[in-house]
Parts: C-alpha cells; structure tokens; sequence
C-alpha cells in the first residue's frame, strides 16, 4: 500500500509547489513521476522547473526529451511509469487506477476551485477504500499544515 497525500494548494499553484517537494524526492535518493492532465500541462511543468530558483537544479526529462530510464523526474500526461519512479506527483486532477507500486503519491489539487476539490475529495474516498495510508496537507499562510 502507499501512503498517499493529499496537498491543498491554496496560495500558489502546483507549479511553484512541486520545486520543493521534488527538491526533498531527491535529497532522499528517490525519483519521481509527475503526471499531468495534458501535454500543455507537461510542458508548463516542465519550464516551470527548468526556471525555478529553488533548488536550482531539477533534473528531469519528458517524452520529447527521451531517456526516460536516466531521468531522476519524468513529467508525462500518460499512465507510464518509464524511470522507475517509486514517488508519484499528481496533478490537474490527474489519477491512476493503481498506486500500489508507488511508495508514495503526491495529490496537489487547486483549493480554490470547488470542481477541483470535490474531485479530490472523491480521490481521498477511492485511496481511503484501497486501504492506503492517507494524510492531508493545507497550505496556510504559515505554511503547510498537517489536517485531520
């Protein structure tokens, strides 16, 4: 089973989130995958994280990169898993019917679109009845709050 979290993005988007907490994915010698709703998506993470200033070093790839098997991060808007990732980021409301062969997962979700948090309500209901290990992130204006 995974243990999934759910992030509630309230006071930036998930392409200002994600350098964090891809920055921590691979400070502890894992890779990710981040899966997008679109290949606009792929493509805005993408420059996202080739232009963010913190970390300062992001190494990643998509499928017009190529290479996915030495990409750290692999941005994609399909259901493959081509660098081995064991962490999962999703994004845009995007999902897989199975995690189970991720460690973790990532779901960041617009809190400031209702149709964005129903959907992830009904993504925390599905990992909840999977038998998952579940938690739920707030952004604040102090930070990141751990919820019940």
């Amino acid at each position: 089973m995974a243990e999934v979290g759910f992030y509630h993005l309230m006071r930036s988007s998930a392409e200002q989130a994600l350098p964090q907490l891809l920055g921590r994915t691979l400070a502890a010698n894992e890779r990710a995958l981040i899966l997008c709703g679109s290949a606009e998506r792929v493509a805005a993470i993408d420059t996202a994280l080739w232009l963010c200033p913190a970390p300062d070093w992001l190494p990643h790839g998509t499928k017009a990169m190529g290479h996915p098997e030495m990409q750290p991060i692999w941005i994609t808007d399909g259901a493959d898993n081509a660098n081995g990732a064991k962490f999962l980021f999703l994004v845009d409301g995007a999902s897989l019917p199975d995690v189970g062969g991720f460690s973790r997962v990532f779901d960041l979700f617009d809190g400031n679109s209702p149709d964005a948090v129903a959907a992830a309500r009904v993504r925390y209901v599905v990992a909840k009845t999977a038998g998952h290990t579940l938690a739920y992130w707030q952004q604040t204006a102090k930070g990141w709050e751990k919820k019940a």
